[in-house]
C-alpha cells in the first residue's frame, strides 16, 4: 500500500533542513540538516525510502528564494515530486514566535499536506537563461542612472547647472562637451566620469542589439511578434515582458494577470463604507514599470490615430487580428488617461491605470483572447 510522505525543505546558500511528515500519524521523522547540495537531499530521500519501503511516494517543497531553481529540477530529473511555494501565501501561525530552520521546516512540511500555498511557476532552464540575460540588462541600465547622478551632482558642487531643458537631449550632451575647469584635476574627474557613462552606453547598445537577436528564438519569437504589434512595446520590451512571465495561460483571466504584476486596486470597505486603495504593487515591479512607460508613451501618439513608421514597421506582415487588437488597445488607453486627466487625476494616476488595462490587452494577446 503506498504512502505519502511531504518533506519539508528549508534551504540556504550553505546548508538545507529536511524534515518528513507522515499525515495519518501526525508526525514528524527523519529530521536532519545537510549540506546545500542536491544530491545529498537525493540521498537523503533514497535512504527514507530504503527504510520505509519502495511504495513510499514523496512531495518534496521549500520556499522560492535566492538559491533559485536548480533543486527543483535536480529533484524532478531523479523522479521526486518537487513544488517551490510562493513565500507571500504562506500563513504562519498567529503565535509563530519561535523561528529556526528546523521549525521552518516542519512548517513547510505540513503546509505542503494541507495545501495551503501557492506554488511558483519555474521556467525551462532556456527561459530562464533568457530571463537572466534581460535582468542583466536591467542592472547595467540602474549602473548607468547611478553613474549619470554621481555626474550631475559633481557639474552642480562646482556650479555648472544646464538650465536650457532637459538632461541627456542633444543639446544637452552638446553643452557637456565644451565644460572645461581652471584646475587640471578636475578635468580629469570629469573625464572619468564621462567616461564611465558612455561606456555604459554602449554596453546598454550592445546588449539591446543582441536580445534583438534573441527575439528570434523559437522559445519567443511568436509572443514577441504579437507583443510588438502594440503600440508604446519594442522589441527588447516585449522579450523582457515574455522571458519574465514565462506560461500566460497559467493566468484563468486578464484580472489573475494584472494582479500578478501588482497593478490592481486594494480595498478596505466595511460596512456601509466603501474605499479603495492605490494599486498593491506586488510581483514583477520592472514589468509594472514597462507597461507604465509603454502607457505614457501611448499618451504621446498622434490625435488623429496614425501610426508612427517604427509601428508601422513592427506590425508588418502580421496576422490582421492581431493588428486590429492592439488598435483597439491603442484607442482605449489613449481614451482612458484622456478621461481620467480630464477628471483632474494627476499623469502618473492615469498612466498607471492605464497600464493596469494594457495588462489585460496582452493577457488577452498572449492567450488568444482577441475576439
Amino acid at each position: 500500500m503506498e504512502s505519502i510522505i511531504y518533506v519539508g525543505m528549508d534551504v540556504h546558500k550553505d546548508s538545507y533542513s529536511v524534515c518528513c511528515y507522515k499525515s495519518n500519524e501526525d508526525r514528524y521523522y527523519y529530521e536532519k540538516k545537510i549540506l546545500a547540495e542536491s544530491k545529498r537531499v537525493i540521498k537523503y530521500l533514497e535512504t527514507v525510502k530504503k527504510e520505509l519501503g519502495d511504495e513510499t511516494l514523496f512531495i518534496c517543497g521549500y520556499e522560492a528564494g535566492p538559491t533559485g531553481f536548480g533543486l527543483y529540477r535536480d529533484l524532478q530529473k531523479a523522479g521526486y515530486s518537487c513544488v517551490v511555494m510562493a513565500p507571500t501565501s504562506l500563513k504562519h501561525p498567529v503565535n509563530h514566535k519561535v523561528k529556526n530552520d528546523k521549525v521552518d521546516a516542519r512548517f513547510l512540511a505540513k503546509t505542503l499536506f494541507t495545501k495551503d500555498y501557492s506554488s511558483v511557476h519555474v521556467t525551462t532552464e532556456h527561459e530562464e537563461a533568457i530571463n537572466e540575460y534581460c535582468r542583466m540588462r536591467l542592472s547595467i541600465k540602474k549602473e548607468l542612472t547611478k553613474a549619470k547622478l554621481v555626474l550631475q551632482s559633481f557639474l552642480l558642487r562646482h556650479d555648472k547647472k544646464y538650465t536650457e531643458g532637459d538632461t541627456w537631449t542633444l543639446k544637452h550632451r552638446a553643452w557637456l562637451k565644451n565644460i572645461h575647469f581652471e584646475e587640471e584635476y578636475l578635468n580629469e574627474a570629469f573625464n572619468e566620469y564621462m567616461i564611465s557613462v558612455n561606456t555604459l552606453e554602449q554596453r546598454i547598445k550592445t546588449i539591446e542589439n543582441r536580445l534583438k537577436e534573441i527575439s528570434q528564438d523559437p522559445d519567443v519569437k511568436e509572443k514577441v511578434d504579437r507583443l510588438v504589434c502594440f503600440c508604446g512595446i519594442e522589441t527588447v520590451s516585449a522579450v523582457t515582458i515574455v522571458s519574465r512571465v514565462g506560461d500566460f495561460n497559467r493566468f484563468a483571466k486578464a484580472y489573475h494577470f494584472s494582479n500578478y504584476l501588482g497593478l490592481t486596486c486594494g480595498e478596505d470597505s466595511s460596512g456601509q463604507k466603501e474605499k479603495h486603495l492605490g494599486t498593491k504593487k506586488t510581483g514583477d515591479k520592472e514589468i509594472r514599470r514597462l507597461l507604465a512607460e509603454c502607457a505614457k508613451s501611448i499618451k504621446k501618439t498622434n490625435l488623429k490615430g496614425k501610426k508612427s513608421k517604427r509601428l508601422l514597421d513592427r506590425q508588418k506582415d502580421k496576422d490582421p487580428l492581431v493588428i486590429a487588437y492592439a488598435d483597439k488597445c491603442r484607442y482605449r488607453l489613449r481614451s482612458k488617461i484622456a478621461h481620467l486627466e480630464l477628471k483632474g487625476k494627476s499623469p502618473n494616476v492615469a498612466a498607471t491605470a492605464a497600464a493596469r488595462e494594457l495588462a489585460c490587452f496582452i493577457w488577452g494577446m498572449m492567450t488568444n483572447h482577441i475576439a
